[in-house]
């Protein structure tokens, strides 16, 4: 008896110890809060039920709430789905590795992945195929092959934001002066892409624009980076994902107004920064179509049926003021 109860008590030391570092929690219910990890129950439609995780780079922004509604929406729809999201409490390598690794103990069939980098999760992405894991590539992806890869086309997506600051400068009398870009970190595919698009824009015009800030994404960070760009004299700021934008948004409102913010993403706060003029526009993404599709991508693929190309743009709109 004794030998037992040492046993169990070592299973669950175990578990509580593969669950600490992805700095997530889970729950049995997909109706709970969105900002924890969820799961769904399986259900008793017939086919058979797979375990599916999906794993963000961080918790922190609205973006990924949405791309974890939507695969909700796909488990919903689908019924044989056990669904867990995962994701650090901040965008870090070694705390998403965790989190995959946890997700291949846990008995994952498939991962949805937005990947912080594209070469730090490579050895966990390889343990994770060898163990049988599907992955598919949401939002963001990493330098491993996959089953499809579901994200807004960035460059494109970053040079429409170019030419939407270059045509606010343009009616502000603004032909010249310096223009700063607040980004994540210098790793992340997505954000990469999104600055070459915008940089695309400004080619054969008199702008300037300066050396990348990174802020890891973080609102405050990414303030103190805009306001720094400000002080510099520049006429326009680029924020390439949501904590970066509102970051340069609240850094342009507490200088007021005077220089002219492009956005990437979609949250209340940044909509609110654009009602009140701090921010010219933001490009919106669909995070929701990446979950939804994404999920309905994983299944095909563990049931053997053709999910078709392996890219799908999943789009990208231009909310500004009058669009709101």
């Amino acid at each position: 008896m004794k030998s037992k109860l040492s046993a169990l008590l070592l299973c669950l030391v175990m578990v509580v110890s593969l669950m600490a570092g992805c700095g997530s929690q889970t729950t049995t219910t997909p109706a709970q809060d969105p900002a924890s990890s969820t799961e769904s129950t399986e259900s008793s439609k017939s086919g058979e039920n797979y375990n599916i995780y999906l794993i963000t780079m961080d918790q922190m922004d609205q973006h990924w709430v949405n791309v974890d509604a939507g695969c909700k929406k796909a488990v919903e729809e689908l019924g044989n789905i056990k669904y867990t999201w995962l994701a650090p409490d901040v965008k870090d390598d070694a705390k998403q590795i965790e989190c995959i690794n946890n997700a291949v103990a846990g008995g994952a069939d498939a991962i949805l992945l937005a990947a912080n980098g594209p070469d730090a999760v490579t050895a966990a992405l390889e343990e994770a195929e060898a163990a049988g894991v599907k992955i598919v590539y949401v939002d963001s992806a990493a330098a491993f092959p996959a089953v499809k890869t579901l994200a807004t086309d960035n460059k494109a997506a970053g040079n429409t934001a170019g030419k939407e600051m270059i045509a606010a400068l343009a009616a502000a009398g603004i032909t010249e002066g310096k223009i700063g870009v607040v980004s994540v970190n210098a790793a992340t595919a997505s954000t990469v892409a999104r600055e070459e698009g915008f940089r695309a824009a400004f080619e054969g015009t008199k702008f300037e624009i300066l050396e990348t800030q990174y802020g890891d994404g973080d609102a405050a960070k990414s303030k103190d980076i805009a306001a720094n760009y400000i002080t510099q004299g520049c006429v326009g700021i680029f924020g390439t994902n949501e904590g970066s934008t509102v970051g340069i948004g609240n850094a342009i409102q507490e200088a007021g107004g005077t220089v002219l913010g492009v956005g990437f993403d979609k949250s209340d706060t940044i909509l609110n920064l654009i009602k009140d003029g701090y921010l010219v526009c933001t490009m919106a993404q669909n995070p929701d179509v990446m979950g939804y599709e994404g999920m309905k991508t994983a299944v095909k693929d563990l049931a053997g049926e053709n999910t078709g190309e392996d890219y799908f743009d999943t789009g990208v709109s231009v909310i500004n003021k009058d669009s709101l």
